[in-house]
């Protein structure tokens, strides 16, 4: 069963490279992957006999690390994006630890205990089962407030399957079983109606509704904005819908310089571009998000004229091409990196 996956920056273990890596919990190990795509890890740690070190603080310019130190003594180190990222990931590990060494199965008892839903319920079978190709839930290109989301479905049409499939007795008791395939990760919302219930903001965290999306984690998900005939055809690019824009410091590649420069964020493709604060419309470049692995960074040499505590940050794209970025406050990056993470796992 995975538990948990999702990109992080992990140190070679040769030398003191940082790279981004799809990392994968699983019951009883860790397994990293250069791209999400990959069907063989890169490499695998056993979590018998592990243990987990966190806050860890070997390398004074990397926030939120973790250390895994497997049984034969062997370091591995590990770096979130923020702070309740790098929580999440040593918790699951910590539970997962504990399980191994009482002979249990991991089980997420909140979900169930909250939810109610019976223990012979097999969600990882019944996602298998949602997913075939010929009688799962179809995956569809849907329109709403100007936005289409490709390879998703409506809350409705997954009850309705759970129904027909007499995986449930009644509605009610599907939206419980969604709700928890949701909590597990099975499921992931896409518009801001799925998204607002998943956050508490409603009743239930999965709606039975027709204009709530969602989507199967590991399908080709992804959202653009949906141009009317009159509008003016632009490049590929820059055809997607805005999320974040605003003024940051970026460090330059060759001089290593630092120039004030204005970023637009776009959902799909997966571009954040920058521009001359002073005016222009045609970008001085772009940074591809796609696989792309963002995180804290505490402090750079390059960096010390500037007052830096608390408000750098790294991106590395999937081809390992490093970016620093410097935010106006300790806030404002963390609204930054949660907002390229997302269009980073959801964008083209």
């Amino acid at each position: 069963m995975r538990i948990r996956e999702g990109y992080l920056v992990k140190k070679g273990s040769m030398f003191n490279t940082w790279k981004p890596m799809w990392v994968v919990l699983l019951e009883d190990g860790i397994e990293f992957y250069k791209r999400k795509a990959d069907n063989s890890p890169k490499g695998m740690v056993p979590l018998k006999g592990s243990s987990i070190n966190s806050p860890c603080q070997d390398f004074g310019k990397r926030m939120f690390v973790f250390k895994l130190t497997a049984a034969k003594q062997q370091d591995h180190f590990f770096q979130a994006a923020y702070l309740e990222e790098r929580d999440a990931w040593v918790r699951d590990i910590k539970k997962a630890i504990h399980c191994i060494d009482g002979g249990q199965r991991f089980a997420r008892k909140s979900t169930r205990k909250s939810i109610r839903l019976p223990e012979t319920i097999n969600l990882s079978a019944l996602y298998l089962s949602m997913k075939d190709p010929e009688k799962g839930i179809k995956e569809l290109k849907l329109e709403k407030d100007k936005k289409v989301f490709n390879h998703c479905f409506t809350g409705t049409s997954v009850i309705d399957w759970l129904v027909s499939s007499n995986s449930i007795r009644n509605r009610k008791e599907g939206l419980m079983l969604a709700s928890s395939l949701l909590s597990e990760g099975y499921l992931q919302p896409a518009g801001d109606t799925s998204k607002a219930a998943a956050e508490g903001l409603s009743d239930t965290p999965f709606l039975d509704l027709s204009d709530a999306y969602y989507y199967f984690p590991d399908s080709g998900f992804f959202c653009e904005g949906n141009s009317s005939d009159d509008d003016v055809v632009l490049k590929e690019e820059f055809r997607g819908i805005v999320v974040k824009q605003g003024c940051l410091l970026k460090q330059g590649h060759r001089r290593k310089n630092w120039k004030v420069r204005k970023f637009v964020l776009r959902e799909d493709p997966a571009y954040l571009h920058y521009y001359d604060p002073a005016g222009g419309e045609e970008p001085l470049g772009a940074i591809h998000l796609r696989g792309c692995v963002v995180t804290a960074v505490e402090d750079m040499p390059d960096s010390k004229k500037y007052d830096v505590d608390n408000i750098l940050f790294e991106i590395i794209t999937a081809n390992e091409i490093h970016y620093y970025l410097q935010a106006a406050s300790p806030a404002e990056r963390t609204e930054w990196i949660k907002a390229i993470q997302a269009v980073a796992r959801t964008g083209k």
